[in-house]
């Protein structure tokens, strides 16, 4: 029998026993707490809105001291996190992950509910390779130091991105970097399968659909009923969204390399409520609708699950409570929060799933494509007036509107200009599989840069 034909069996084997065994906790989703702010509330007034929320669980990017007491008396389970820049020493230093636990974790366990301690975040997308080799023997220290102490209900992790995957799509696919898999990935998921722990994955449905808008439903990365469906060719399991895609795709890796039954840990997910104004997608409706979806499916009773692992638990947690002026990046970064700083709500929401809210107003939006000329598009001229040439030099009158006496020859710049001849080029070219690129200098926007009688060409989302 073909090797492929008896992989994909045995996992449906294994997915087929798998609800008895992941279907064991309780649903329940959080929210991750960030501090990336100047302008954020006290500590224990964060812990009572977190409450407000009915959240049932919270994440914070570090162990506060201040956070660890006022959540204190709560039902709050908390995850709390070594910080990425110590975990070289740690790995090399049992007294130091020792000294760690006893400084940062025990003085506050069990009065604190901390559940997880996450070992660095997404190490293996923002360090340096050499950090990469130390994670798991970083996290071996911190599992024997937890013991240690007896703190007894700490499981130990650490939050990877999608980008972990080399491959996944489709999910049936699923396979880790093959630079990774050896020295990392697979003592990772001993790891976590001999302590009956979690993958932690931080997977955003947002990033997918914004880099490629024209090939992935918008409704179907919201999480939205629609009509849309895909059948993966390898296993034959159906998905009605986009997100059931990503998690699928990591459980598949990890059955590849011979662990079908850890339990996944929905670390971080949203979608921004705003940011620049070329940003698609970032809006206030969008928002609302996949985190509402969100909750939805994973505070689910009974548990939904995914198309691998129909009925599963999978706890997941939102981010983030707040958006923090102060986090680096383009402006979707300062964007994700359910709450404004000063504590009112971005849009309604109720993370145990019980309530319901209408839909918030749809922004106006027409739906429509610009290919322009990116932030910073425009410091290397030169380059920038070659790609003119090259976007107006395919003899097919891509650029007449911007000769001498177009309608769009006015204002004559070359940012103009070059804004008009990227949009008219990957209009018509992008069958033929042209991208808005042209080396970095161009990027998509759903802001429309037309104005007075120059209309630029545009595709519909």
């Amino acid at each position: 029998m073909d090797s492929v034909v008896v992989f994909l069996l045995l996992c449906l084997l294994c997915f087929a026993a798998a609800p008895p065994c992941f279907a064991r906790m309780e649903p329940k989703v959080g929210v991750c707490y960030g501090e990336l702010g100047n302008n954020l509330p006290t500590p224990p007034e964060s812990i009572k809105l977190v409450q407000k929320l009915n959240g049932k669980a919270v994440k914070i990017y570090g162990v506060n001291p201040e956070i660890l007491k006022a959540i204190q008396g709560t039902d709050l389970q908390i995850s709390i996190m070594v910080p990425n820049n110590v975990i070289p020493d740690i790995a090399a230093n049992q007294t130091l992950a020792d000294e760690w636990i006893q400084t940062n974790v025990a003085p506050f366990y069990p009065a604190s509910k901390i559940r997880y301690l996450l070992v660095g975040n997404e190490i293996l997308s923002n360090q340096p390779n050499s950090t990469w080799f130390k994670l798991v023997p970083a996290m071996r220290r911190i599992r024997y130091s937890v013991k240690k102490f007896g703190l007894h209900k700490v499981k130990v992790g650490t939050p990877l991105a999608m980008d972990i995957l080399e491959s996944s799509y489709p999910p049936s696919n699923g396979t880790f970097r093959s630079d990774l898999l050896k020295p990392v990935v697979e003592p990772l998921l001993r790891f976590a399968n001999r302590t009956k722990s979690f993958f932690f994955v931080d997977v955003y449905t947002y990033f997918a659909w914004v880099s490629q808008p024209l090939q992935i439903n918008l409704d179907y990365a919201l999480l939205q009923p629609t009509n849309i469906s895909y059948t993966d060719p390898g296993s034959g399991l159906l998905y009605t969204n986009l997100l059931d895609q990503m998690l699928d795709a990591l459980v598949f890796a990890m059955t590849r390399v011979g662990y079908p039954n850890i339990r996944l840990f929905v670390a971080e997910t949203g979608w921004p409520n705003g940011g620049d104004p070329d940003q698609l997608g970032a809006n206030i409706y969008n928002a609302a609708t996949y985190n509402r979806n969100v909750v939805k499916k994973f505070a689910a009773k009974p548990p939904v699950g995914i198309p691998s692992r129909p009925g599963a638990v999978i706890p997941a947690l939102l981010f983030a409570l707040y958006n923090e002026n102060q986090k680096p990046g383009p402006g979707t970064e300062r964007h994700f929060g359910q709450l404004y700083p000063n504590q009112s709500s971005v849009y309604p929401m109720d993370l145990s799933g019980k309530s319901s809210f209408p839909p918030p107003e749809k922004p106006d939006s027409n739906g429509r494509l610009w290919c322009v000329v990116a932030p910073g598009g425009g410091n290397n001229k030169t380059a920038l007036a070659a790609a003119v040439s090259y976007a107006c030099g395919q003899g097919n009158r891509t650029c007449d509107a911007i000769r001498p006496g177009g309608v769009c020859y006015k204002p004559n710049t070359l940012i103009s200009h070059a804004s008009y001849a990227f949009s008219a080029y990957w209009v018509q070219m992008r069958t033929a599989g042209a991208t808005c690129s042209f080396n970095g200098l161009a990027s998509l926007t759903s802001k429309d840069p037309s104005y007075g009688n120059c209309t630029h060409p545009s595709v519909s989302l």
